[in-house]
């Protein structure tokens, strides 16, 4: 087993990013709590710089290169967020980012990497995305990974650190739900809470066709899963084994949910939170009503609203896919 993170890791990481994210708000929401029947916070990582959590760990990253590593640049791959984030924040911090992303990306985040001034290299689907990255970083470029790097991790990390501060108390949440992609967020908002507050349980919410998570927990370790999720942000073929160590430590269970389900979830944050999100958090709604049904009564959820990089076109289409409208 792999070195788990430890509190001191995103402790640091905090002070290193402080200045260049956002400390995001953590906030009650009485809607969804009418629509959930429990007490519920929301911590709004869609209001961060590039619009999700990833801006952390990129940015953390980006800060740990050397003066050798900034001049070569940096790559990164993604299905949308963590190009994003890449692209924008090393503009941010003058280095130069190549960013591979597959063409089922949405058009919207390959525009935003583009416009950060980033080069965006286009492929036919994630694993080639991932073998085309891994070729670039043989070619002299640094690898910013989306989840496979303990510095990441932390930078994410630092999304459970301000929760446990901000929602502290007996009337915290008793249980934490995080969407999962390649594992990154969740494993370091994982290490974060269990290290301040022993007694919460997290949750990690995947979507069908996207079951990288779920389906490592099943084989006893990481394993190349076929993809085929609308919900690209959180489509990894596979997770790396240090999330999966993470996960498989810290976490209660990973849930999946049908993609349907997810894009009902916005719809229903957009009415009941007022909050505009893609469907990476969207996934956490239906995952909250299976929590609630397993824990039973006294249950205080926490969400990790962790974007809202949709377009109103895609989230409306894709509502429209489903009958939802």
């Amino acid at each position: 087993m792999t070195s788990l993170i430890g509190l001191p890791d995103i402790e640091a990481a905090a002070r290193r990013i402080a200045g260049h994210v956002v400390r995001t708000p953590t906030v009650p929401s009485p809607g969804l709590a009418d629509l959930l029947g429990v007490p519920v916070t929301a911590k709004l990582e869609l209001l961060q710089r590039t619009g999700s959590f990833k801006a952390r760990g990129a940015t953390a990253k980006l800060l740990s290169l050397s003066g050798a590593e900034r001049a070569a640049g940096v790559v990164a791959v993604s299905g949308g967020n963590h190009g994003i984030a890449v692209a924008e924040m090393a503009a941010a911090l003058d280095v130069k980012a190549t960013v591979v992303m597959p063409r089922t990306a949405p058009a919207r985040s390959i525009g935003l990497a583009e416009a950060a001034g980033a080069s965006v290299r286009l492929t036919d689907g994630m694993d080639s995305a991932f073998e085309l990255v891994m070729d670039l970083r043989d070619e002299g470029l640094t690898l910013v990974h989306p989840f496979d790097d303990p510095v990441v991790i932390a930078g994410q990390g630092t999304v459970g650190l301000e929760l446990a501060e901000d929602a502290a108390g007996a009337g915290g949440p008793t249980d934490v739900l995080v969407s999962v992609g390649g594992g990154g967020l969740i494993a370091g908002v994982a290490a974060a809470l269990r290290a301040r507050c022993p007694g919460v349980r997290v949750w990690g919410v995947e979507t069908e066709g996207a079951e990288a998570m779920s389906g490592a927990l099943r084989a006893g370790g990481p394993r190349q899963v076929p993809v085929s999720s609308l919900v690209t942000t959180l489509s990894a073929p596979s997770v790396s084994r240090l999330t999966y160590d993470h996960v498989s430590a810290l976490v209660e269970e990973v849930l999946v949910v049908p993609d349907r389900e997810a894009v009902q979830g916005c719809l229903d944050l957009a009415e009941r939170a007022k909050l505009w999100t893609e469907p990476a958090a969207g996934c956490l709604l239906p995952a909250a009503r299976r929590v609630l049904a397993r824990v039973g009564d006294g249950a205080r959820l926490g969400l990790v609203v962790c974007g809202g990089n949709a377009a109103p076109g895609e989230l409306f289409g894709w509502a429209d896919r489903f009958g939802l409208l």
